[in-house]
């Protein structure tokens, strides 16, 4: 029976296995590997096959980067290769090979090739950003040498001159995708070693400022959800408002959402790596308040792909000025934005005595170095199900101006 998206995201291995096979079709399964140290399930697409008499399999990436649909179409072009007479394997090969000797050696010309294999599975927003950053302030620096010669001094000067004008966190994000290229020309052999490496960027350059997101104070929420449940604008926007007060998940996870993301009847919302900031799936349990508007939202919306598709672009998903501009009609121009609502959640859930490492995982922190990080997304479902449902309850209480009595934590 061939392979369902629901099968692939609950997949797991027995603990009494190396590794679980779940078969598609043609070929094609899923290997499912044991959690890690961290509590991480690997997940790899395989596609046997038979060539010159003898079995062999070919890689075709990594669950969920790679879903179900793409790895059918890779097993499919694999398999017209091998009509055509060819190995896949050795064609896999005899490809990247072709794409070292494309590699030109400068530093520009090998981050560009970068560039172009590391963007189609990211926001194309931020993969905009991260090559309009490379323009501007590495390549001047370091884009004509050619690549072998850059070493850790060339990528400090360059940092250092990003940090003189006061773009700190720039500075950082600079090194940190030099980094990236040079893992990219050591897999390809162009370089024989990673300079970004010989010096930690946290040693030469100055601390970040932290950024605080304009938010309300607690005892200034009520007034909020009742100016958000009467708000006289767009209903969709309405919705999105609400939603986010409910899920507390950053801005650009909601207005991005898709619908194929939601299992209402388990009251499950479930994003892909690809939208998360840490890069890895998140699970938000739905309270029924939040299960209620979702279902509201579809019968004014229709079941299209975006939750919340622009006004212009349809295309596009509606923009973070959207969810600014309701708060600043509702008049909490520079003191609330979307990403407030997670620093509320935070405070008053730890005030009313929720677990802190269910907090955290809730709002998908991953903290390092703390309790946090040994957890996946799956972790203590049932518990954050009662801490997500208390919260809106705890919400309805405060809009309504009923007495609010605290809640016992699971």
């Amino acid at each position: 029976m061939p392979l369902t998206n629901t099968a692939c995201q609950n997949a797991k291995c027995p603990p009494d296995k190396a590794r679980a096979r779940l078969t598609d079709s043609g070929g094609l399964y899923l290997e499912v590997l044991p959690p890690n140290s961290e509590g991480k399930v690997s997940k790899h697409w395989r596609w046997k096959y038979r060539f010159g008499g003898k079995e062999k399999r070919l890689a075709l990436g990594s669950y969920p980067d790679v879903p179900l649909a793409n790895a059918r179409r890779a097993r499919d072009q694999a398999r017209d290769t091998l009509k055509s007479g060819a190995d896949p394997v050795q064609a896999k090969k005899d490809a990247k090979m072709a794409h070292v000797v494309r590699l030109g050696n400068t530093f520009e010309a090998v981050a560009r090739q970068w560039f172009e294999n590391w963007k189609p599975l990211k926001e194309a927003r931020h993969a905009t950003y991260v090559m309009s950053r490379l323009e501007a302030d590495v390549f001047p620096m370091l884009g004509a040498k050619p690549i072998s010669d850059v070493n850790a001094s060339h990528l400090l000067a360059m940092a250092k001159k990003i940090e003189a004008r006061g773009a700190q966190d720039i500075a950082r994000r600079c090194w940190q995708t030099c980094g990236q290229v040079f893992e990219f020309a050591l897999a390809h052999r162009v370089v024989e070693r990673n300079p970004a490496r010989d010096v930690k960027p946290g040693v030469v350059l100055k601390p970040r400022e932290k950024k605080h997101f304009a938010r309300v104070e607690p005892k200034e929420l009520p007034e909020l959800l009742r100016k958000i449940q009467g708000y006289d604008g767009t209903p969709y926007t309405r919705f999105a408002l609400q939603l986010m007060a409910l899920t507390f998940v950053r801005t650009s996870e909601l207005i991005g959402a898709q619908w194929d993301e939601f299992d209402l009847d388990a009251a499950e919302w479930r994003i892909p790596a690809a939208r998360m900031k840490m890069r890895t799936p998140h699970i938000v349990p739905l309270s029924t308040q939040a299960v209620d508007a979702l279902r509201c939202l579809h019968e004014l919306r229709g079941l299209g792909v975006l939750l919340f598709p622009g006004e212009r672009d349809h295309e596009k998903s509606m923009s973070n000025g959207t969810i600014l501009g309701a708060l600043k009609r509702m008049g909490y121009a520079g003191r609330m934005t979307g990403h407030g609502f997670r620093g509320i959640a935070s405070t008053i859930l730890h005030e009313l005595g929720f677990e802190h490492a269910h907090i955290e995982l809730q709002l998908a922190h991953m903290e390092r170095n703390q309790v946090s990080a040994a957890y996946n997304s799956a972790t203590y479902i049932p518990a954050r199900r009662k801490m997500m449902q208390a919260w809106a309850d705890h919400l309805d209480t405060l809009r309504t101006g009923a007495k609010v009595i605290p809640i016992r934590a699971a």
